[in-house]
């Protein structure tokens, strides 16, 4: 899986697919996030912006070799693993994109309370930091995962579905995404920090069983 891994990461790249979705997160990333601005709020508005980034880059990671190239090696692999190692590759740049859009909140950030009169402790923080952006990459994986091939082959229907399963996972209360980032905006006016490991757990779940579904269609439709 590693070299499959690879391998697709090496595509993605030559593809240069990846530019967009990776400037649109730069560039959010340095008009929302101010200098001084409070750290639980920046962690929170950068989590929210992996989501969509994430569903992204699963859609063009899926697509981006090209379809005699990709049966040459789902022939060699299998369809399922081929088609794993392309979600995975998609996460993985999303992870990283978080883990660069986390060290630059903490830089520029203030930790304190939105209001100014509570000390925010950094680490704590952070650690809320890192479940929230992992809770949006997971679910903008999952979203991506279902909203494109093998399950939606139409481009219409698959960019559609994909902008529109980002938006809803990110503003439903019920979701998992938006509670974690929810806890950190709301945890910035008291400078309370609640870290959102159940949002994590949950988001995991989600992104394994629609990964595995879009892979068992990927079998199936060889």
């Amino acid at each position: 899986m590693i070299a499959l891994i690879h391998y697709q990461a090496a595509v993605l790249m030559g593809s240069q697919r990846w530019l967009p979705p990776v400037l649109l997160y730069v560039t959010l990333m340095g008009v929302v996030i101010q200098w001084d601005r409070p750290l639980l709020d920046s962690l929170g508005v950068s989590a929210a912006m992996l989501l969509p980034v994430a569903a992204w880059l699963v859609r063009i990671s899926v697509g981006a070799e090209p379809t005699s190239s990709r049966q040459c090696t789902a022939a060699a692999a299998g369809p399922g693993r081929v088609h794993l190692s392309s979600v995975l590759t998609a996460y993985i740049g999303a992870s990283l994109l978080g883990v660069a859009g986390l060290v630059y909140v903490v830089s520029v950030s203030d930790p304190h309370s939105s209001e100014g009169q509570v000390n925010v402790p950094v680490f704590p923080a952070v650690v809320a930091g890192v479940l929230a952006s992992s809770a949006c990459a997971l679910f903008g994986t999952a979203v991506g995962a279902l909203c494109n091939r093998p399950l939606l082959r139409s481009t219409a229907w698959a960019v559609t579905s994909t902008l529109l399963g980002a938006l809803l996972v990110l503003v439903v209360s019920g979701s998992p995404a938006n509670a974690a980032v929810r806890g950190l905006v709301t945890g910035s006016h008291t400078g309370t920090v609640n870290p959102p490991w159940g949002s994590a757990v949950l988001s995991l779940a989600v992104a394994a069983l629609a990964t595995a579904l879009a892979c068992t269609q990927a079998s199936r439709r060889g």
